[in-house]
């Protein structure tokens, strides 16, 4: 006879360490009842499809979220929100998640509500799987420094630029990917040659400088990034930020292809200079801190 799933459900947004928590909590219940474990999971947040301004309201894209299901192992299949948001939650219940996944056992967030209105709470949860006699588990909140570790907390802590503590709380490094395109090309002329990269408009862009990681390709470099504004020179008017990479002992024409990065650490914001000069005076400081803090930063980036 075919296993049974036993399943979690959620966004998952970021996949910190407390969905991890979660997971290895899936896990234990699937071997204990015979099962197989299964994430049920949006790709991206609802609240993010909902809103009139989606610009960076992420921690990962539906890409990067199927890539980082991966790297945990574990098998997870994503749900149509748009077909998810107005479904009954008896409904959803039965002919999602009993009949098309075969759930055999459940277990989610305490904070977590699905289908119309939310009706589908942790109480609906709990009667809907008595009636059935399916094991039940609400995971309580996962603590790290005194306090709920939660994708709303990382957002707002990235968002104020603490990427340290992001990167604890993520449990790697927070990683951008994006597409090179051309800019006005001022940083080839200062001595500071830059990838401007595309990275669309759900992710979540940290404001100021920081010491990064660099792929290209299968090869992976030291630089610095900014994120910003450009408040000295040619200053964008966008809701969104440029991002801008200078690649450490980088040479080569990278237009159209795709690179990722990873952040080490903050160096500090964006700030506007008295001229160039004291741009390029700034630029090379940021450059001899960002060397020191990629030496001093192991596990960079996370090899996956």
């Amino acid at each position: 006879m075919k296993r049974k799933n036993f399943i979690t459900l959620g966004t998952f947004d970021g996949l910190h360490i407390g969905h991890r928590y979660l997971f290895g909590r899936l896990e234990t219940l699937a071997v204990r009842y015979l099962q197989k474990p299964l994430a049920l999971y949006f790709p991206l947040p609802p609240k993010t499809l909902l809103s009139t301004h989606p610009e960076m309201t992420v921690l990962s894209t539906p890409a990067e979220k199927k890539h980082l299901f991966k790297t945990v192992g574990l098998d997870a299949q994503p749900l149509d929100f748009a077909q998810c948001r107005n479904q009954q939650p008896q409904d959803f219940f039965e002919n999602v998640l009993l009949q098309k996944y075969q759930m055999g056992g459940l277990i989610v967030g305490q904070d977590f509500a699905f289908g119309k209105d939310r009706q589908g709470d942790t109480d609906f949860l709990r009667r809907a799987c008595e009636q059935h006699a399916i094991p039940f588990e609400v995971a309580g909140f996962y603590q790290f420094a005194g306090q709920k570790v939660s994708s709303s907390l990382i957002r707002k802590t990235l968002a104020m630029g603490d990427i340290e503590r992001v990167n604890e709380m993520l449990g790697r490094p927070y990683e951008l990917t994006g597409t090179v395109v051309p800019g006005h090309k001022l940083g080839r002329k200062l001595g500071f040659p830059t990838a401007n990269l595309d990275t669309g408009i759900f992710k979540i862009l940290p404001l100021g400088v920081f010491a990064v990681k660099v792929r290209v390709g299968r090869q992976y470099y030291d630089g610095f990034c900014n994120i910003g504004f450009r408040p000295t020179v040619n200053t964008i008017h966008s809701c969104l930020p440029l991002v801008e990479v200078n690649i450490f002992d980088f040479h080569q024409s990278i237009y159209g292809r795709k690179i990722s990065i990873w952040f080490a650490g903050k160096l500090r914001n964006e700030t506007k200079f008295n001229g160039l000069d004291a741009l390029v005076a700034q630029l090379k400081k940021d450059r001899t801190e960002a060397r020191a803090l990629l030496q001093d930063s192991p596990g960079m980036p996370p090899q996956n």
